[in-house]
């Protein structure tokens, strides 16, 4: 069964916008070939953090959502807990929306 996940992750700022795609490319793939499908995968930015991590101020945050059995999340957080270019992550399962009840016609 399918379940739709979300990952936000951060990147050291200090990459540059190739190490940056690079890095979004290597997630993405990291996933395919776990059996996910990714649905969207946005570039946040450049972003100041709330409090300092590992001695970085500001961070790059993306966002990936994507549709798995949820077999592919440990290979996918142990990537990034070993990556040096990736400061924080989260991943969370989202709620599958469900279908408003039609009105019934008076």
């Amino acid at each position: 069964m399918a379940n739709l996940y979300e990952t936000m992750y951060i990147l050291r700022p200090d990459l540059n916008e190739e190490a940056v795609d690079q890095a979004i490319e290597k997630y993405q793939t990291l996933l395919r070939d776990g059996g996910a499908q990714v649905l969207e995968t946005q570039h946040r930015g450049k972003r100041r953090l709330a409090y300092e991590i590992n001695k970085h101020r500001e961070g790059i945050y993306i966002q990936m959502n994507y549709e798995g059995d949820g077999s592919q999340i440990a290979s996918l957080e142990r990537a990034m807990r070993l990556s040096e270019e990736v400061i924080r992550y989260l991943t969370i399962k989202q709620e599958v929306p469900k279908a408003a009840p039609v009105a019934a016609e008076a």
